[in-house]
């Protein structure tokens, strides 16, 4: 009896078509954005195109206007699409909307879908997700932020946020807010739905980080905010998923964002090394192509050797998904190597274009400016290593082996 690694087909399809879909609509169109209403009109033709084609929402429910794929299409799906910066733009895929789009989908009331859902499941609406504080850091429980009750209707919010991703994008906000300091510590936060522009949340500055920023970096959601929240009013009916279910939520949230960003970390590295490829295969060098040099082949060999690693970790991370299966393990293991995976290849095609890669002729300095905020967004590498190495050791405590923190039950 074999292990089946076979793909079903109808996956087969679709990833076929979203990759025809890349290459033929999303990398062309990225030449033509040149300022906001250039981008405004060509994601419109985008948009209207492939969901005219049925390529919209991948990972939402037929009945919601998605295309309702499970967990193994849809990672084979975000493979492709981000290849290109427009990919998960043109089908309404894109972070942190998506996986803010699922916890509305899974805990909001049917007011709440009806009113805030809809509109982002339309692509006429973009929201952002404001938990992180300065404060805090990567300890999401130590957020300062807090919610007081204003009689039976309200509630009030006072503090601050850092790093709101697309929140200067963002029609909709997320924020998580403490609403009960007495109560254990993962009961202490809710989650509030702000409509914007909101006076009570005031946006003081798009941080600059050392990612290369291009004229349309911020107007496509890839700006970072810091926030003042200030006696901002939201009504008791915009509370999500009930009071002090906040962590829990932003948990579940955040596990899928660390997914797609390794899916779409696949999905660049694939793109970089293929570039690499057609700049070594069409160059010369002292009389040889740099392409029959052996160094060269060794550089390309370890790329490749990333990316099967790569893309078996997801599968097998989409497999259990599939199945309903604990993942926690898993996801924090390729979270971390899955950032350093498309760092490696996108340094490495940086070197085999030579001057070229470091110039912003091609994609590639961007990316590489970019890419290094995966080993601190959705948790920093250190925080995931200590959680997956405190499971290392209850396993051994356990069983006396550690082989299932580590891969040794993998199904």
């Amino acid at each position: 009896m074999a292990i089946d690694f076979e793909i079903p087909e109808d996956a087969k399809q679709i990833r076929a078509r979203v990759r025809q879909w890349v290459q033929d609509e999303c990398i062309p169109a990225e030449k033509r954005l040149k300022d906001k209403e250039s981008y405004k009109q060509v994601l419109a033709e985008l948009r209207a195109k492939g969901r005219a084609q049925g390529l919209w929402c991948p990972f939402i429910p037929k009945e919601h206007g998605g295309m309702g794929l499970g967990p193994l299409a849809n990672a084979l799906v975000q493979m492709e699409l981000g290849q290109s910066h427009l990919g998960a733009l043109s089908m309404n895929s894109q972070g942190p909307d998506d996986a803010t789009m699922l916890t509305l989908l899974a805990h909001g009331t049917d007011h709440q879908k009806e009113k805030f859902l809809k509109p982002l499941l339309n692509g006429e609406k973009r929201i952002c997700y404001s938990m992180t504080e300065k404060a805090a850091g990567a300890d999401a429980t130590g957020m300062q932020t807090r919610a007081e009750k204003k009689g039976n209707s309200a509630y009030v919010l006072n503090g601050e946020k850092w790093f709101s991703s697309a929140a200067s994008a963002a029609d909709i906000a997320l924020v998580m807010a403490k609403t009960n300091p007495d109560a254990p510590r993962h009961q202490q936060f809710s989650t509030f739905i702000v409509e914007l522009p909101n006076p009570g949340y005031r946006i003081i500055r798009d941080i600059k980080t050392m990612a290369v920023e291009g004229a349309l970096s911020h107007i496509m959601g890839g700006g970072h905010s810091e926030i003042e929240i200030k006696d901002l009013e939201v009504p008791a009916e915009n509370i999500l998923g009930g009071e002090g279910q906040g962590f829990n939520m932003g948990q579940h949230r955040l596990a899928y964002g660390r997914l797609r960003h390794g899916m779409h970390n696949v999905a660049m590295a694939q793109r970089a090394l293929d570039m690499a490829t057609k700049q070594v295969t069409s160059r010369s060098t002292f009389g040889k192509k740099l392409s029959e040099r052996q160094g060269v082949q060794f550089m390309l060999a370890d790329c490749a050797s990333e990316l099967y690693m790569a893309r078996l970790m997801l599968l097998h991370i989409a497999y259990k998904a599939e199945r309903g299966l604990d993942l926690r393990q898993e996801n924090g293991i390729a979270k971390v190597f899955l950032a350093h995976m498309v760092h490696k290849v996108v340094d490495t095609a940086i070197q085999l274009h030579g001057a070229l890669g470091y110039s912003q002729d091609t994609p590639l300095a961007s990316w590489y400016t970019h890419i290094r905020s995966q080993r601190l967004v959705d948790g920093p590498d250190e925080v995931h290593r200590w959680t997956t190495g405190r499971n290392v050791i209850k396993a051994y405590e356990k069983y006396g082996t550690t082989a299932s923190a580590a891969g040794g039950d993998l199904l």
